[in-house]
C-alpha cells in the first residue's frame, strides 16, 4: 500500500502530470486500484510488485509534489492462513 500525501496545493499539479505522462510506473510495479481523500490532501494506492527497489524508481518521477510512504500489506485471507499455520 502506498500512502502519499500532497504537498501544500500540489494536486492541481499532480493531476496535470497524471493526465500527460499517466502514472510514469516501471515495468514490474503493477497499480491495482486507488482511493483519494475529499480534501486532495492523502492518496492511497494499492500496488503490486516482486520487486520493491522498483518503488524508488517511480517516487523518483513524483517525489517534488509529494511525500511517500510505502506499507507492505497482505489480503485478510492470506493473514487467516499464515495464522492459522496453513499453507498459502
Amino acid at each position: 500500500m502506498v500512502v502519499e500525501r500532497f504537498k501544500e496545493g500540489g494536486a492541481p499539479e499532480v493531476y496535470r502530470r497524471f493526465r500527460e505522462k499517466g502514472r510514469m510506473m516501471p515495468d514490474g510495479l503493477e497499480y491495482v486500484s486507488s482511493w483519494i481523500d475529499h480534501n486532495f490532501k492523502i492518496c492511497w494506492q494499492l500496488m503490486q510488485t516482486e520487486d520493491f527497489a522498483l518503488f524508488d524508481r517511480w517516487i523518483d518521477n513524483w517525489r517534488d509534489l509529494m511525500d511517500f510512504e510505502i506499507v507492505p500489506v497482505q489480503t485478510s485471507t492470506e493473514a487467516i492462513e499464515l495464522m492459522s499455520g496453513k499453507p498459502e
